[in-house]
């Protein structure tokens, strides 16, 4: 077995939307970012390629190369899905909690985990997607931005 953790955070922008765990979150601001910005996706690639020992998201795809410009991060989970795959292992499950103060995570957590597992080629009860808020503290809690972290447990691929 194997075992990683991520961790992506990202600054709020004009917009009306985020992007989490691959859904279209509605809200007062945006991200600052090159891709989408969905931090769900991103931490969860790093708790993955972290597992793997193949380094970070940023490396596979970094944010200097024109391609991943305004990218949709389940392309980027797909990717490591393959990558997964191809060194032997399977996802046991993925835990991920997002911290905010706002949007509200939970009317969305179902979907989140739908087009997770679906990009994993897994069911979606290995994952789980729970919030929480930093209670005013910090970057989260002033509302300047959103954070996910990511822990994961890797299989050998029966």
């Amino acid at each position: 077995m194997r075992i990683g953790q991520g961790f992506d955070v990202h600054a709020f922008a004009a917009g009306d939307h985020l992007v989490l765990g691959g859904v279209s979150v509605p809200h007062t601001h945006g991200v600052i970012a090159h891709s989408d910005g969905d931090v769900v996706i991103h931490a969860l690639c790093d708790a993955l390629l972290g597992a793997l020992a193949l380094g970070d998201i940023g490396r596979h795809f970094p944010p200097s190369d024109p391609r991943w410009k305004n990218a949709d991060s389940r392309h980027f989970l797909r990717a490591v899905a393959v990558m997964l795959a191809g060194h032997g292992y399977a996802l046991g499950n993925a835990d991920i909690t997002v911290i905010c103060e706002r949007p509200r995570i939970g009317p969305h957590a179902e979907a989140m985990r739908a087009h997770l597992a679906a990009d994993l080629g897994v069911d979606a009860d290995r994952i789980s997607i729970k919030a929480t808020t930093t209670e005013g503290l910090g970057l989260t809690g002033r509302g300047e931005g959103i954070a996910a972290m990511a822990a994961t447990l890797l299989v050998p691929r029966s």
